[in-house]
């Protein structure tokens, strides 16, 4: 894959994140909370992606025992736990703010990916670092005077969104050279469907299911914001630096932003607006900084080796 084609299924799969909040928000209108609607859009995740996939390309089923961990880390805390604070500060908030709050995780991704993979802290980095920082404090009220227009807590969750966001770029680097990227994303939803299906109380919230728009919300925001989304920016992270693919996704926040200016009616003030600039400049720092050279025939070797009965 060109570089270029990998930044663009990258920046694709990052867009289709950010009409998250169209389906979310409408969800919580028919009496879903946060963590039921996360439930909802992993399993119906995980039983359409198993469908599909058993039918028209079994094979990429298979995995390996020793990689189960990573696909429970992914699930489980890089998808369940992520979404579940991103939709609670939504709740609480603003999408907007959501969203914004969620694009501190380029800066967890840098750091660990330091440490972690040994990848090249560059100034073009540091930079993007620093722009995603002012941006997101600014959203939050931190800056310029300090006082906050949202509560601590949602603060303190909102960050935590990115931490868990974060870890699915380092966990998922692990796994991206040795699997297709469909295939670690229905494993990972479906170890994060079996850690949320008994705490959430589900079954005891059946009412919001009688409503058919319910049902057109919530399978929206399985095949458009989650499936796809997923798909493709796992398929980019395999070609590109973990630190790349978490500052190329802050594309999100441009989709998203739209989305809650537009259909709910968001407001930002100034600073907000000015925060948002600093955290779209630092896309445009992740993709003029200096390219990876890519090591095709040896990816190439290491797919065939996972698959050996794949033509």
């Amino acid at each position: 894959m060109r570089s270029m084609t990998a930044y663009g299924i990258t920046v694709a799969g990052a867009s289709f994140w950010g009409l998250t909040g169209l389906f979310v928000q409408n969800l919580y209108i028919f009496g879903l909370s946060p963590i039921q609607v996360v439930t909802v859009r992993m399993v119906l995740s995980t039983i359409i992606m198993f469908a599909l996939v058993s039918i028209i390309r079994p094979y990429l089923l298979k995995i390996f025992i020793r990689d189960i961990p990573h696909f429970v880390g992914l699930g489980v805390v890089s998808i369940a736990l992520f979404n579940w604070c991103y939709f609670t500060v939504m709740e609480q908030s603003s999408l907007s703010v959501a969203v914004v709050l969620l694009y501190t995780s380029p800066v967890f991704v840098a750091l660990m990916s330091r440490f972690i993979f040994k990848e090249p802290l560059t100034l073009n980095k540091i930079a993007a670092i620093i722009l995603t920082l002012a941006g997101c404090s600014l959203v939050a009220g931190l800056l310029p005077g300090g006082a906050m227009n949202i509560t601590f807590t949602v603060l303190m969750i909102g960050v935590a969104s990115g931490f868990f966001c974060a870890l699915y770029s380092v966990i998922g680097k692990f796994v991206s050279r040795k699997y297709h990227s469909v295939t670690i994303t229905a494993y990972s939803m479906l170890c994060g469907s079996i850690f949320l299906l008994p705490i959430s109380n589900l079954e005891q919230n059946v009412k919001p299911f009688t409503h058919p728009m319910t049902w057109v919300y919530a399978v929206g925001s399985v095949l458009i914001s989650t499936i796809l989304a997923y798909v493709l920016y796992t398929a980019g992270l395999k070609y590109i630096e973990s630190s790349h693919a978490a500052i190329l996704s802050t594309v999100e926040p441009i989709v998203a932003i739209m989305v809650g200016v537009t259909v709910f009616n968001d407001i930002l003030t100034v600073w907000q607006s000015l925060g948002i600039v600093l955290v779209f400049s630092s896309i445009l720092l992740a993709v003029f900084s200096r390219k990876k050279k890519f090591i095709a025939k040896k990816k190439k070797k290491q797919f065939s080796l996972v698959f050996p009965y794949k033509k």
